[in-house]
């Protein structure tokens, strides 16, 4: 986000990336609808707002399957691709949008004033209710430990997100899934998720009834994702004046 006047995009400084991609499945909108709160809510004039663009920087790609989602296709690109199958080895012919993506993260990892902290995948799932992560498994238990910080916090703040529904896995499967493979990849001070939402409702606890999630609903989810950094990076002292709501971005 081009905030020139923030002491982290100062020549010289050093930057921590946050990176969200989204929509590599075309037919998952929830998924574009999260990242829209995720944006509006980082550009708006919320104090959090304002201190996460001072500190971080965050690197976005709302769609990563456009001439997908422009067919009207579920899961596949144009040439018939599922994308996330292929972080390992994009072709620049036949997966351009992986293949551009990957490059700009490995020059960010390979940078030494870029500390590459997060990565976010977002998607949306047909079968279960509510948000939840997937993330990977690791031989170090520190870091496996560490890695379920942030969507612990992502709980608290909000209230659609389920903790239990959140798994960490290495599934042969999924081993050519943005999430998988830059795990490996990214080195132990980073954190790779995928971040599922339900396609159709969320249950607030107990035995609720569910509630079917609206556009404004997912857009909620993504306001809450960003402002679960200020808390993960312990910023909250620096947030002037009293919190006012997130703001609605519609």
């Amino acid at each position: 986000l081009p905030f020139s006047a923030a002491a982290n995009l100062r020549p010289g400084a050093e930057q921590k990336v946050v990176f969200i991609t989204a929509r590599v499945h075309p037919g998952e909108t929830p998924s574009s609808f999260v990242c829209q709160g995720i944006i509006d809510f980082l550009v708006s004039h919320h104090p959090i707002a304002k201190v996460l663009r001072d500190h971080l920087v965050f690197k976005i790609a709302p769609m990563l399957n456009p001439d997908g989602v422009y067919l009207g296709n579920y899961r596949c690109s144009l040439m018939g691709f599922d994308l996330n199958r292929h972080w390992a080895n994009p072709s620049p012919w036949a997966h351009p949008t992986l293949h551009g993506v990957k490059e700009l993260i490995i020059d960010m990892y390979n940078n030494p004033k870029i500390n590459l902290e997060f990565y976010i995948d977002i998607h949306a799932h047909s079968t279960m209710m509510n948000g939840f992560m997937y993330g990977n498994i690791f031989e170090d238990e520190e870091r496996f430990q560490r890695q379920a910080v942030f969507p612990k916090l992502l709980c608290q703040n909000a209230e659609d997100f389920s903790y239990s529904s959140t798994s960490f896995n290495r599934d042969a499967v999924k081993a050519g899934t943005g999430r998988r493979f830059l795990g490996g990849l990214l080195n132990d001070t980073s954190y790779c998720y995928t971040l599922e939402v339900s396609f159709y409702s969320y249950i607030l606890g107990g035995a609720a009834p569910a509630v079917p999630y609206t556009e404004e609903a997912y857009m909620k989810l993504g306001r809450n994702v960003a402002r679960t950094f200020l808390d993960y990076y312990r910023l909250n002292s620096l947030v002037e004046g009293p919190l006012a709501p997130t703001p609605k971005t519609r």
